[in-house]
């Protein structure tokens, strides 16, 4: 049986794996942003964040979806721009994604089925691994994309979080009720 999603079909057991999320943990680069560092001539960096991801982000937390990241990197960009979003859990400069991960399975007291991981790359293997609902971003690393449960449509830092999103709100039959907001 299959679940009709508005970014096509989905096997049912994977449609029920976004139903039963009550966690969904994000990478940041190559997921939240295409993956490239800007660096400037001064020494700053730059990411781009898009903003349909901003409104999934959003539109989840207001359904009752938990959301945290863990990223390797650390940047202000990304505590700036996770903190506009609502996003309590920011996990940054995390060598071993899997220690954020088991604290925050205990301090929200969730199972590994109940959590949702999106990621491109190695380091996000082992989270991905764990969890009950594995995501690739459409360019994911193919170690990554053989791994995964779902592998979404769009490209990381082009909407790809906003898919997931979409679909979270779509398995709780909430989609339409998503409200308008500033990301």
């Amino acid at each position: 049986m299959l679940f009709n999603s508005i970014y096509g079909p989905i096997k049912q057991d994977i449609a029920d794996k976004f139903q039963q999320t009550k966690l969904f943990i994000c990478d940041i680069d190559g997921v939240f942003s295409d993956g490239r560092i800007y660096l400037g001539n001064q020494g700053e960096e730059l990411k781009a964040f898009h903003t349909r991801d901003g409104f999934g982000i959003k539109a989840i937390i207001n359904a009752g979806i938990q959301v945290a990241v863990i990223t390797g990197r650390k940047s202000q960009i990304v505590e700036k721009r996770m903190s506009s979003l609502g996003i309590q859990h920011i996990y940054q400069g995390q060598e071993d994604k899997l220690a954020a991960y088991a604290e925050l399975k205990s301090q929200l007291n969730i199972t590994d089925k109940q959590i949702a991981y999106i990621g491109d790359d190695v380091p996000d293997l082992t989270v991905m691994q764990q969890v009950g609902l594995a995501i690739a971003v459409n360019d994911a690393h193919p170690i990554i994309q053989q791994i995964c449960h779902y592998q979404t449509h769009v490209r990381g830092g082009f909407g790809a979080v906003r898919e997931c999103c979409d679909i979270f709100l779509q398995t709780r039959g909430v989609l339409e009720q998503a409200q308008g907001m500033s990301v």
